[in-house]
């Protein structure tokens, strides 16, 4: 028996005026995700506890069985070691975005109009030359996808007990970075980062990809801003705990840091972007294909939905399910039902309202030859809270999968 795991990011939301109170999920057309509801066991999640909003990185290490409050050391970590870039204890990473401000260092958009990776490539080139006057530490500073970005310091004396400069909402200032601790190294670090941004930003001012940018009436990536300071956690892997192989498909860094750390193969697969272009059949394709290797689990991630919610862009959030949605049809029609398990969430709640991830429980469903079938006919938010797993917390998810394939083990003698 094997296990496929679909997360939607941000798919979950809540009820939408100009959409007669309903959600995205409750308008979207969507016959497979509802197959998979129809012919399994549903339920709602609290990813990490009621109420809690989670991040994308914590919500999906408790989908992955990691108990948050134990095992996450900072996102930034994450999204540097999901890029690929070399991570060694001590270094403090933290997850950046390029970010437009006005003369008075207020911001105006957080993702500089989800910049280009093209533009966002030449001004991360031109920010890794930035001199610090600090000689001892260095730092690597590399964009990803669009406006996302890590930062890498290397040094002594460095710690993750800093702030975030990144206020979290339009309107306001750009924060100062201050220590988060009284003690030297977290004095000293939130020195450098500061340093930093002040650096990077007279930098982007004037430089000549924003100056086009400007000319074409494009907001300018002008700004860095900094949030998530974090290093290497330290976790048991998926195969230490199961003793299974697990494989991931995913595109943006974050995720895929999740995944390595959890001992995953991460497979690359063409076109897969973490945007809402993203190829969902190549998705579909390549989790067919860990599914017939030696994977007794694989973990689908898709980014989109939570790209639309963040826009406040409830009818791309419906159409993007809606590519979901065909993705889960061909995975149902190319995999054999009568050994496969698969299930499918989201990683949190994103409102396309507030644009922010909410605390609200997430719909859960699991389909396979074993399941305890309940009367639950559509995959939504209403409809899976009357579903037979009832009301369970993310770190639950992954257990459930693992008894549902024989791979969890006995409590008790």
């Amino acid at each position: 028996m094997k296990a496929l795991l679909v997360v939607a990011d941000g798919m979950a939301d809540r009820p939408i005026k100009e959409l007669d109170g309903k959600t995205p999920l409750e308008v979207a057309r969507k016959p497979a995700i509802d197959f998979i509801a129809q012919s399994g066991i549903c339920g709602i999640v609290d990813v990490i506890s009621p109420g809690i909003p989670p991040g994308s990185d914590t919500g999906n290490l408790a989908l992955l069985g990691y108990d948050p409050f134990k095992y996450y050391s900072g996102r930034g970590a994450l999204e540097a070691i999901g890029w690929g870039l070399e991570v060694k204890k001590g270094d403090v990473c933290l997850r950046c975005n390029f970010a437009t401000v006005d003369e008075n260092l207020i911001v105006l958009d957080r993702r500089a109009g989800r910049i280009s990776n093209e533009d966002a490539s030449k001004l991360a080139e031109s920010l890794q030359r930035v001199d610090l006057s600090e000689s001892s530490v260095k730092f690597t500073f590399q964009n990803t996808i669009q406006h996302r970005a890590v930062l890498v310091l290397q040094g002594s004396n460095l710690s993750t007990a800093v702030s975030d400069s990144d206020p979290k909402k339009i309107g306001m200032k750009v924060l100062e970075v201050r220590p988060l601790e009284k003690s030297f190294e977290a004095s000293f670090t939130a020195k450098i980062l500061n340093e930093l941004m002040q650096k990077f930003h007279n930098v982007l001012k004037n430089h000549e990809v924003n100056v086009d940018r400007i000319n074409r009436g494009l907001p300018p990536a002008n700004i860095v801003l900094f949030r998530g300071a974090g290093n290497i956690p330290c976790i048991p892997t998926l195969s230490e705990i199961y003793h299974v192989n697990a494989a991931s498909i995913a595109a943006t860094p974050l995720v895929r840091g999740v995944c390595k750390v959890a001992g995953m193969r991460v497979l690359n697969v063409e076109g897969a972007t973490g945007t809402p272009q993203t190829n969902y059949l190549n998705k579909a394709k390549a989790a067919v294909q860990a599914l017939s290797e030696d994977n007794a689990l694989v973990f689908l991630h898709v980014k989109a939905t939570d790209v639309a919610s963040h826009d406040g862009d409830y009818m791309q959030k419906i159409l993007i399910i809606e590519k979901i949605d065909n993705m889960l049809s061909y995975i149902i029609d190319h995999v054999n039902l009568e050994e496969v398990y698969i299930a499918i969430t989201a990683d949190h709640t994103t409102s396309c309202v507030t644009r922010n991830h909410e605390g609200d429980p997430v719909p859960l469903a699991i389909a396979g030859p074993y399941v305890r079938r309940d009367d639950v006919k559509e995959y939504n938010e209403r409809s899976c809270a009357k579903g037979g797993l009832g009301r369970i917390k993310g770190i639950n998810v992954m257990p459930t999968l693992m008894n549902l394939i024989g791979k969890a083990e006995k409590f008790g003698s």
